[in-house]
């Protein structure tokens, strides 16, 4: 049991970790994909973005909508933490993530 049970605690919380950061990474996506949609019609897509992936997320805005034709596009950036030592594993030494979410949307 000495044995098995520190791998086995490191392989379900690391299954936690990996839980966590994937929605974090679905909530940005999601964040992108309203922000460019709300920049679509001439609104600020920082305040949205912020609401939806809370307030430590970037939002950077690429695509204005000054002519028909044209996309709006938002990317929302977010530096994720890993708390289980197994993100040292997969996300570098400092167990960090960068994540981004971006979205395009036709302007209205």
């Amino acid at each position: 049991m000495a044995l098995v049970l520190p791998l086995l605690l490191i392989l379900v919380f690391g299954i936690i970790d990996f839980g966590r950061m994937l929605n974090k990474q679905i909530a940005l996506t999601e964040a992108a994909r309203d922000a460019a949609r709300v920049a679509s019609f001439g609104g600020d897509p920082t305040e949205r973005a912020t609401r939806i992936a809370g307030g430590d997320v970037a939002v950077k805005v690429t695509g204005t909508c000054a002519g028909p034709g044209r996309d709006a596009q938002v990317t929302v950036t977010n530096d994720f933490s890993f708390v289980t030592p197994i993100g040292l594993i997969g996300g570098g030494f400092d167990g960090e993530v960068r994540l981004t979410g971006t979205g395009v949307v036709p302007c209205q």
